[in-house]
């Protein structure tokens, strides 16, 4: 896999490295039918997506993923939430199993993963989950780097795809969350908000990692905004002005989306609905350059809300030892040895 652009991507074992091209698994075969073909150097495009838990990352992707496909192009969907609920809306609700979990039954069994053990189609789409650990049982962040190890075992270099499109938890911030950024995984980032404010505080934190990770010389920037259950109040619209990123699409707080999205069902056929709104997502996102963000203070951000939303008339008040003690302090006689000086 080559990455478009001419920039250099990161090897998933070292870290560095250029990704190659060369044979791939052919998406025009029927589903559940796999071929191998040698494939010429092929410009992968690989955009890591960004956003709060639960503010339809998955749900943009899936439709994002399959509108792609369905116009042609060869797309490998991976979630990195360790959720695990990237494609659970792709496969009509089914749970798919984890590249995480697979490797370990297989290895306590002695065998090897094979990439039918992972990643599975449906409309032209490839997909698969890393996984992640139960909550205080291991490191998200560390299975995030341990998935790309085993992916890159199973051949991730020479895969020919179109489109790698990764799906990253933005509210976790620990390193392994941050290796696209950090590591020129990706050639660019695409953010996930909402007119909220906890939303956008985690889109202003990718954005400061983008710029951050710029200013060390690296190479991946912001494509854009992706605004979900846009409900027309404005304020995801005011951070992308203050940001100087660009909108790609706003989707509506639709009954409609809201209704099909809980029950597992694509939204995002050429002929229904929703249909152009998702075509024009796809061509967004294949054809907006990664640009460097210019992320906002904690100030800023609250200045995009009214103070009632978001308590910004409060004055903070000091607290005294007496307030600490929960009355008068009784004041003790020093323990404390004190040396005249010689």
């Amino acid at each position: 896999m080559k990455k478009a652009d001419g920039q250099s991507s990161v090897s998933l074992e070292s870290l560095r490295g250029q990704l190659r091209s060369g044979a791939g698994m052919d998406s025009s075969q029927p589903e559940g039918d796999v071929s191998v073909q040698s494939s010429s150097a092929k410009e992968t495009q690989i955009i890591a997506i960004y956003g709060k838990g639960g503010i339809g990352k998955s749900f943009t992707l899936s439709n994002l993923s399959y509108m792609m496909a369905q116009q042609g192009k060869r797309v490998l969907l991976i979630g990195c939430d360790p959720k695990s609920d990237t494609t659970s809306l792709l496969f009509g609700g089914r749970a798919c199993p984890t590249i995480i979990d697979t490797a370990a039954r297989k290895k306590q069994a002695g065998e090897q993963v094979e990439i039918g053990d992972v990643c599975f189609k449906r409309g032209g789409v490839f997909a698969m989950e890393l996984g992640g650990p139960e909550v205080g049982r291991g490191c998200g962040g560390r299975g995030i780097i341990h998935g790309f190890e085993i992916l890159e075992k199973l051949g991730f270099h020479e895969w020919g795809f179109d489109y790698v499109l990764l799906d990253f938890l933005g509210d976790v911030v620990c390193g392994g969350f941050g290796l696209p950024i950090a590591r020129d995984l990706c050639q660019k980032v695409i953010v996930v908000g909402s007119n909220d404010l906890q939303s956008l505080y985690v889109v202003n934190n990718v954005c400061s990692a983008v710029e951050y990770f710029r200013r060390l010389g690296g190479n991946v920037g912001v494509a854009g905004i992706v605004i979900n259950k846009d409900d027309g109040t404005g304020e995801a619209q005011a951070f992308a002005k203050a940001a100087d990123i660009p909108i790609l699409a706003a989707i509506p707080a639709n009954e409609d989306i809201r209704r099909k999205s809980a029950n597992y069902q694509i939204v995002a056929h050429p002929d229904g609905e929703w249909g152009p709104l998702f075509a024009e997502l796809a061509t967004q996102v294949a054809e907006a350059p990664p640009r460097q963000p210019h992320p906002l203070s904690q100030d800023e951000l609250l200045g995009l809300f009214t103070s009632e939303e978001v308590g910004r008339d409060v004055v903070l008040e000091p607290a005294t030892q007496e307030d600490m003690h929960g009355g008068t302090i009784v004041k003790k006689p020093s323990l404390e040895v004190i040396y005249d000086d010689v």
